[in-house]
């Protein structure tokens, strides 16, 4: 066993490769101390890492590796640290101590977390950040993501593990308005969304929406964008002093509950409040948000639709509509409007946004074709300045190779199943692609497959 410091458990493996004088299989014991960027303070945790490195025939190296916190780590293994030759021993110890053994050659596959929201739930594959972190399994054993980036930041992240893009899920609510998202713009963060699921209870005729920029009649109807933007204001001035009338009383609620002010609560505890609201209240609230939502642009959404939303677009996913998101990992937003209290923050943005927002809402283009072969289709969903995301479809008897080269890629299923990196992934089931896999096949398993692979630029 070994301590570093100012290293990574892979810098210090590499440095201890360097000088070796044979292509034996070696194993080692890193602890090593980590500070924990994505939450407050940045608390420092000393973690420890199990490596080990084999060689086939030509020299090629296989990693595989746990990581966990030392100090979970039983005073009387801490002799065995010191012995651990073989990977059997390793492996041993890892499912002892309850960490999972990973190859990191090949597809780590993501556990998400899912994380609480006013209008449902976002389920996070990639989430690191204080709210929550995703982590990696394998056989119902668990690590935090960043803990496993950590081992190897260059081997699995091409040294972009604390800047990974964020894949996740929306999935809203099927009623409307408790499941309607925030109005809400960004500045830097680039997000694509892919329609997975149509809650036919919302809408019966499996077509759901978005709002998505604003109304282009309602815009012509005034003489200026201008004039067109401040009735806007007026409008969600208007109604915010309502929905502020509405959350105090209900403040009071959870007060009687004992429940935290800005935590998210049930759908069916929310309606329950608004029913000790006074009925001339809750109709005022239904009448100023119509007149709000009047501006706002409506865009029909269909299972395999494909969104992209341009900085400065204002968008609000509705109700029952079900969606998988890949967006950089940049946490900032500015929110017009919402129809249920803001949990995260005291005041809306409107005025920051409408200084800055996109009143054009750019048209839909078809995806680009990347490449078409037997049982083969290529799309390109969306190219933004920090990531691309690619659509594959395979037939039953095709298969398609991964490129020669990347950093890594985060991959999703659509439909079916699809193997790769020792994996097979179905529908809405992600995993992490190392750099290593650059290069080698996937394949679908059983029928035709479709996926989704986001790569960095």
């Amino acid at each position: 066993m070994i301590r570093v410091s100012q290293a990574t458990p892979e810098e210090y493996v590499r440095q201890q490769l360097l000088g070796r004088d044979s292509d034996t299989a070696q194993a080692f014991a890193v602890v090593y101390d980590f500070d924990q960027y994505y939450l407050p303070g940045q608390p420092v945790v000393e973690l420890l890492a199990l490596v080990f490195i084999s060689f086939n025939t030509d020299g090629h190296e296989t990693w595989c590796g746990c990581v966990g916190r030392f100090t979970d780590v039983p005073a009387a293994q801490h002799k065995r640290l010191e012995t651990l030759a073989e990977e059997p021993h390793c492996q041993a110890l890892a499912t002892e101590l309850g960490w999972p053994w990973l190859s990191l050659d090949d597809a780590l596959s993501l556990e998400p977390i899912s994380i609480r929201k006013p209008w449902g739930q976002e389920i996070w594959f990639t989430g690191i950040e204080a709210r929550g972190q995703s982590s990696v399994s394998v056989r119902n054993l668990h690590s935090p993501l960043p803990w496993v980036l950590s081992l190897a930041p260059e081997r699995l992240t091409g040294g972009l593990a604390r800047s990974i893009n964020l894949l996740k899920i929306l999935d809203p609510l099927p009623e409307e308005v408790f499941g309607d998202l925030y109005f809400e713009l960004h500045e830097e963060k680039q997000e694509v969304y892919v329609v997975t699921h149509i809650a036919e209870t919302a809408w019966p005729a499996g077509v759901g929406g978005i709002r998505f920029g604003f109304d282009e009649v309602m815009r012509q109807r005034f003489a200026s964008d201008a004039e067109f933007k401040q009735a806007f204001a007026n409008a969600v001035s208007a109604y915010e002093r309502v929905r502020r009338e509405i959350d105090l009383l209900m403040d009071v609620m959870r007060n009687e509950q004992g429940l935290p002010l800005n935590e998210a609560v049930m759908a069916s505890q929310t309606k329950a409040w608004l029913e000790r609201v006074p009925a001339v209240l809750r109709d005022k609230e239904v009448r100023l948000r119509g007149a709000m939502d009047a501006f706002k642009g409506l865009k029909p959404l269909a299972i395999g639709d494909v969104v992209k939303v341009p900085c400065y677009t204002p968008h609000s996913l509705l109700h029952g509509v079900r969606t998988i998101e890949f967006q950089t990992p940049v946490y900032e937003r500015q929110i017009l409007s919402f129809a249920q209290k803001v949990l995260t923050q005291e005041r809306w943005d409107t005025a920051a946004a409408l200084a800055c927002v996109q009143l054009d809402t750019p048209d839909a283009e078809p995806l680009k074709r990347l490449d078409q072969q037997p049982g083969v289709t290529v799309d390109e969903v969306v190219r933004f300045d920090d990531f691309e995301v690619w659509r594959i479809k395979l037939t039953i008897s095709s298969a398609w190779a991964l490129p020669d080269k990347f950093s890594y890629a985060l991959i999703m299923g659509l439909a079916g199943q699809v193997s790769v990196g020792g994996l097979c992934l179905s529908q809405e089931q992600g995993a992490l692609l190392p750099s290593t896999l650059a290069g080698q096949s996937l394949s679908p398993v059983g029928a035709d497959a479709v996926f989704l692979l986001a790569l960095p630029r």
